[in-house]
């Protein structure tokens, strides 16, 4: 009878989720890499490597990368991306923030309740419930009656969220809704199970030392849970760059994002390698904040 080496299982563990990134993320992202590098010839695309007069060669076509940088188009939609990503992540966290709190203090009897509220429009397909926000903020939907009705609608367009008053679809406001309603959930579910887990003796040491709620709050709390935030924030900027379904069906002309510019170049213009490269240049964006967020895990890691 042998002993099988605890290695072997530790090896096992963390060899399939590498093979998993391998076949699904790496080998995509190299196949996309090669496609943006690459000359298209009608419907196929030329090899990188050629081999005449015994002289191997590689062909690297680098003009789409020179194109998207200096295109006003690409940087445009790039940075709008961005903007309504970062806006939404900073939306979210200030609306999710205080709902995860007072889940994470309410009787644990009820926490399951609420856990299920949020959770329920994942019962409910994504496009039907984008496709319901074009019903309320539509002409005589009654959430546009009700901000009209209140005159928000006139404080809208007075800070440019809004072309005209009582015109609410199609606009900066209506993606952003849009954005921040879908993506809530994801803000929220990290900062719950980050704030549920927060031992409440730190915060009852602080009373003893004199401190009041609010200074609690900033300077135990938000500290404590800086986890929670940072896995919440990503989870929402991260697809939110990428999104096409709700600047579409929301957003209007002046709200074009990197995901619609992707969409025509693959479908309309058919030009793969500068979709390509398109998709290339949003991966790397979407890696920055991913490096960012593994090194102050680490940084945190080596402080405990």
């Amino acid at each position: 009878m042998t002993l099988r080496s605890p290695l072997s299982g530790r090896r096992f563990v963390i060899g399939v989720p590498f093979l998993w990134l391998a076949l699904f993320f790496a080998l995509p992202f190299l196949i996309v890499l090669k496609i943006s590098v690459s000359e298209m010839d009608t419907v196929v695309f030329k090899d990188l490597f050629s081999f005449q007069d015994h002289v191997l060669q590689l062909a690297l076509r680098f003009g789409n990368y020179i194109t998207a940088a200096q295109d006003p188009l690409y940087y445009t939609a790039y940075f709008a991306s961005v903007k309504y990503a970062a806006v939404t992540t900073a939306l979210c966290l200030a609306i999710g923030y205080p709902f995860a709190y007072f889940m994470a203090r309410a009787e644990r009897s009820v926490q399951p309740v609420l856990l299920m509220l949020v959770m329920l429009p994942f019962w409910t397909s994504f496009l039907l419930r984008v496709y319901a926000w074009k019903a309320l903020l539509g002409e005589h939907g009654w959430v546009a009656d009700t901000l009209i009705a209140l005159h928000v609608d006139q404080l809208l367009a007075s800070v440019g969220l809004i072309a005209t008053p009582g015109n609410l679809m199609n606009t900066p406001f209506s993606l952003s809704l849009g954005m921040v309603y879908t993506y809530l959930p994801f803000m929220v579910l990290p900062l719950y199970g980050n704030l549920s887990k927060l031992d409440v003796r730190f915060l009852e040491a602080a009373a003893d030392l004199g401190a009041r709620p609010w200074t609690t709050f900033w300077k135990v709390t938000v500290p404590l849970s800086k986890d929670g935030i940072v896995a919440g924030s990503l989870l929402v900027f991260i697809p939110c760059i990428g999104e096409f379904v709700i600047p579409e069906l929301l957003g209007g002309p002046q709200t074009l994002m990197i995901g619609r510019v992707l969409w025509d170049e693959f479908f309309s213009n058919n030009d793969w390698p500068m979709a390509s490269t398109v998709a290339v240049a949003l991966i790397l964006i979407i890696i920055v904040p991913l490096a960012l967020f593994n090194k102050y895990q680490a940084q945190a890691q080596e402080k405990r």
